[in-house]
C-alpha cells in the first residue's frame, strides 16, 4: 500500500513512521510518500526517518515532494496534517484574541475560528484533487480544527474521509488504567464533537466501572483529568470531560493563565520547533536524538497553562507523558479497512443519526464499528442538556465558518467568532476578525 502523508515536513511525522515501522501484518504500508510545501521541512523529517529505519528489514520506503498533484497519485491512503500558516500563524492566532481577552487556542474560540477560516479552503482544494487524481483512496484527517476540516472534506469526498484525534484515545487509556482494566478489552461510552466531547461510561464485560471511579476522592486525583477538573465537578458532570473542555469550564482562569504566561503555546511550540529543524539540518547533528528530546520536552509542557489555572503545579506523570496515540489510531483505522480487521475506534466521522440532536451530516465524535467499507458511526444516548446546548452553539460556529469559507462574506464570518459562546460579542467578533485579516493574508478573500 501507499500512504501519501500530506504536511510530511510536520514535527509528528515520526510518531506514525515509527508505527509503520512495527506494523509486520500483511498488505501493510510499503510506501510513504511525504508532501510538504517547505523543501526543507521535508528534508529535515527525511532525515529522522532514515535514521528510524536503519537496520529494520522491510522499512516503508521514503520518497518527498513539494508537488501536491505528484504526491496523490497512486495513493491509498492519505493522511492529512497541514497546518496553514504554520506555527507562527498559531501564535498569532492567540496574540490577537488575547489582546481582547477571550482565548486563542487553536481549536478552541476565536484561534480555532481564525484557523479554520485560513483552513478549510486549502483542506477543500486537498479533497477535490484527490477525488480527481486518487479516487480510491481514504483521506485520514488529523488537521485541526479535526471535526470541522473533516466536515469540509466530507462534502467533496463523503465517507471516503474520517477524522482522528489522540485525546479521546488518551482519555479513555487514563481512566481504563486508574480503574485496572485494559483499553483494549474496555467499550468507552464516548460522545460529541472534535476536543468537545464527554466520557460518560466505561464498560468491560458488560458491568460500567465509571461509577466507582466517580465515588473515589482518591482515584479521581490520580490522573490528569482528575487533577484538572477537580473530583467534585466530575461528580456533579457524571462524565469525565475531554481535557478542552477545560477552556469552557474555567476559561476566565485559562485566560488569566494565558496572558500571565511567558510564551503562549503557540510561540513555545514555535521557537521549539524552530530549533530542531535548524539542528536537524546540521550534517554532525543525528537528527532522530534531536526529535525525541524536543518530543519529551513537548510532551512534558502540554496544557502547562491549563494545569496551572487549576492549581496543578506538579508536572506531568511519567506515564502520561507518551503522546496520546494518534498514530496508533490511523494504523488501526488504514489496517481495518484495507485488511478488513474490524476495528472499534472512536472517530470523527457523519453523523447519520448517531448523536441525538444533530444533522445527518454534522461531523461528530463517536464510537464507530470500521471495516472494508469505512467507518460506521455506533448509535450513543442522548446527550444531557447542558451537553447538547455547548455542542448544538459550536457546531452552529462550525456551519458559519464553511459557509464563510465558501461565500467569502466577511459577515458571516464575523457571525462565526460573534456566536461563539467564548467570545459572545458582535463588537470583539468584527475586531477580531479585522486584527486577524491584518495578521493572515490568507484570509484577503473575506470581504
Amino acid at each position: 500500500m501507499r500512504l501519501t502523508i500530506l504536511g510530511g515536513g510536520g514535527f509528528r511525522v515520526p510518531l506514525v513512521y515509527r508505527a509503520l515501522l512495527a506494523d509486520r501484518g500483511e498488505g501493510r504500508v510499503a510506501r510513504v510518500v511525504l508532501h510538504d510545501v517547505d523543501a526543507d521541512r521535508l528534508s529535515a523529517i527525511g532525515r529522522v526517518l532514515a535514521e528510524q529505519a536503519a537496520g529494520v528489514a522491510g522499512a516503508p520506503a521514503v520518497t518527498v515532494t513539494t508537488d501536491l498533484d505528484e504526491a496523490l497519485r497512486g495513493a491509498d491512503f492519505v493522511f492529512s496534517a497541514i497546518r496553514v500558516g504554520g506555527l507562527a500563524g498559531r501564535a498569532a492566532d492567540e496574540r490577537v484574541a488575547l489582546a481582547e481577552g477571550v482565548l486563542g487556542q487553536e481549536t478552541v474560540g476565536a484561534g480555532g475560528i481564525a484557523y479554520g477560516l485560513r483552513t478549510v479552503p486549502v483542506a477543500v482544494d486537498v479533497a477535490r484533487r484527490v477525488a480527481r487524481l486518487a479516487p480510491d483512496a481514504w483521506v485520514i484527517n488529523f488537521t485541526n480544527p479535526a471535526g470541522l476540516v473533516t466536515e469540509a472534506m466530507s462534502r467533496v469526498l463523503g465517507d471516503r474521509v474520517i477524522g482522528i484525534c489522540d485525546s479521546p484515545v488518551g482519555l479513555g487509556r487514563r481512566v481504563a488504567r486508574v480503574l485496572g482494566a485494559d483499553p483494549a478489552q474496555a467499550w468507552v461510552d464516548y460522545a460529541g464533537l472534535n476536543h468537545l466531547g464527554w466520557l460518560r461510561g466505561l464498560r468491560v464485560g458488560g458491568r460500567d466501572l465509571l461509577p466507582r471511579l466517580l465515588a473515589d476522592e482518591a482515584a479521581l486525583g490520580s490522573f490528569e483529568e482528575g487533577r484538572l477538573f477537580g473530583a467534585g465537578w466530575l461528580r456533579s458532570l457524571g462524565a469525565i470531560p475531554n481535557e478542552y473542555l477545560h477552556y469552557y469550564y474555567a476559561n476566565r482562569e485559562t485566560v488569566r493563565a494565558y496572558r500571565e504566561a511567558e510564551r503562549t503555546r503557540g510561540a513555545y511550540l514555535r521557537d521549539q520547533q524552530a530549533g530542531f529543524y535548524a539542528a536537524a539540518a546540521r550534517p554532525e547533528v543525528r537528527a532522530l536524538d534531536a526529535w525525541r528530546r524536543t518530543l519529551a520536552e513537548r510532551e512534558a509542557t502540554y496544557m502547562a497553562a491549563n494545569r496551572a489555572a487549576a492549581g496543578d503545579t506538579g508536572g506531568r506523570a511519567e506515564e502520561d507523558l507518551e503522546p496520546g496515540g494518534y498514530e496508533q489510531v490511523a494504523l488501526a483505522l488504514m489496517r481495518a479497512v484495507a485488511r478488513d480487521e474490524r476495528a472499534t475506534l472512536i472517530l470523527n466521522v457523519r453523523n447519520r443519526s448517531a448523536l441525538p440532536g444533530l444533522d445527518a451530516d454534522a461531523v461528530v465524535e463517536v464510537p464507530c464499528l470500521v471495516d472494508a467499507n469505512g467507518a460506521h458511526p455506533v448509535s450513543v444516548a442522548p446527550l444531557p442538556y447542558h451537553a447538547v446546548g455547548l455542542v448544538a452553539a459550536v457546531k452552529a460556529v462550525e456551519r458559519e465558518v464553511l459557509a464563510a469559507a465558501e461565500s467569502g462574506s466577511r459577515e458571516t464570518a464575523v457571525k462565526a467568532f460573534a456566536l461563539h459562546p467564548l467570545v459572545d460579542s458582535v463588537a470583539v467578533a468584527r475586531r477580531l476578525l479585522d486584527a486577524y485579516r491584518a495578521e493572515h493574508p490568507g484570509l484577503a478573500y473575506l470581504v
